[in-house]
């Protein structure tokens, strides 16, 4: 079976520092290895209200940051998620041998719903439903993902299997999970408790791709510590928030474990682990942000490479859809 790869970040605006450590430098390093389809996910940014020329925009602005962190789109397809229909209509498919009671646990649905009662819409609670979609109407068969997204991949599997149980058939391979480097839950600057995210009020909570150098120190600077030096162990580290979260972030943008920074920096101030921080993220995310301007200055030429990368990713999902629809009994 080829080994084969879906993953993709909704274009609602702002890529941050944990989509770039949690996602996209990995998806980098995947392309070697794996048969890779990367894609915004437009549709499920509907779950949010959306200015159309804004959710266009951003939906360039995603696929120029794929491009600029060094997803190759000659190896990889990276493309619209609206642009391949087949994965609406797979949704709908599996939307029905996927239990009410599977979707009650989802525990982001209860969170965003919880927070604000607008957004109780099917949309949102079925999105689980067409992330499955998503990866299955590839058979993708690895799915690299965060901390916060293992439930949502454990129902792909659990709907892939329901669907092969009730057909008598082994067609939709179980996808694996791959949770790779140390940032796989990347937290906000000014909350170790909150993950980083682009709808935090406050935006010293994150580091965007967009931003300078200067916005970069600034917001470094102004993260959220302790008055304690750093630690020298892991477990204690582990007891304080914060520190843990600006120590992770560090060593993944060093690319080395956590025991290695302790290792070097244990005891220190963080007003100076703050500066060596800050060299570092500038040194790592300025040559990004500068190929992500130029990718933006030509829409056009990001317009002609996803609509091909779509032209390219969409007969595999129709083929599989014709097949999914020919088990079923469906018209083909």
């Amino acid at each position: 079976m080829t080994r084969r790869i879906f993953s993709g970040m909704q274009p609602t605006g702002e890529l941050h520092l944990g989509n770039y450590l949690g996602a996209l430098r990995n998806w980098v390093a995947l392309q070697k290895d794996y048969e890779c389809l990367y894609c915004v996910v437009d549709l499920h940014a509907l779950t949010l209200p959306q200015d159309p020329s804004r959710l266009a925009r951003n939906t360039r602005e995603t696929a120029a940051a794929y491009f600029a962190a060094g997803v190759d789109p000659k190896r990889c397809p990276v493309f619209a998620q609206s642009a391949v229909p087949e994965h609406a209509y797979l949704h709908w498919l599996l939307s029905n041998h996927t239990p009410l009671g599977w979707l009650n646990r989802m525990t982001q649905f209860k969170d965003k719903a919880a927070k604000n009662r607008d957004l109780e819409l099917l949309g949102l609670y079925s999105y689980p439903v067409l992330m499955a979609a998503d990866i299955l109407v590839y058979k993708a068969t690895h799915v690299p993902v965060g901390e916060d997204q293992k439930q949502h991949l454990e129902l792909s599997r659990d709907v892939a299997g329901a669907f092969n149980r009730h057909y008598g058939v082994d067609y939709f391979p179980l996808p694996e999970p791959q949770i790779l480097g140390e940032a796989t839950r990347v937290m906000s600057l000014r909350d170790g408790a909150r993950k980083m995210s682009k709808s935090d009020e406050s935006d010293y909570s994150r580091i965007n791709l967009t931003d300078d150098p200067d916005a970069i120190r600034r917001k470094i600077q102004k993260a959220k510590t302790d008055p304690h030096p750093i630690s020298e162990t892991l477990e204690d580290l582990a007891k304080r928030p914060e520190a843990d979260n600006l120590v992770t972030l560090f060593a993944a943008l060093e690319g080395k474990p956590k025991k290695d920074v302790l290792a070097r920096h244990a005891g220190r101030n963080f007003s100076g682990f703050k500066k060596d921080f800050a060299d570092l993220a500038v040194a790592v995310l300025s040559p990004l942000t500068a190929k992500m301007r130029d990718f933006m200055k030509d829409e056009a030429e990001i317009d002609r490479l996803m609509k091909e990368a779509a032209a390219r990713a969409r007969p595999l999902a129709s083929r599989h859809v014709r097949e999914v629809k020919d088990i079923i009994g469906l018209w083909t």
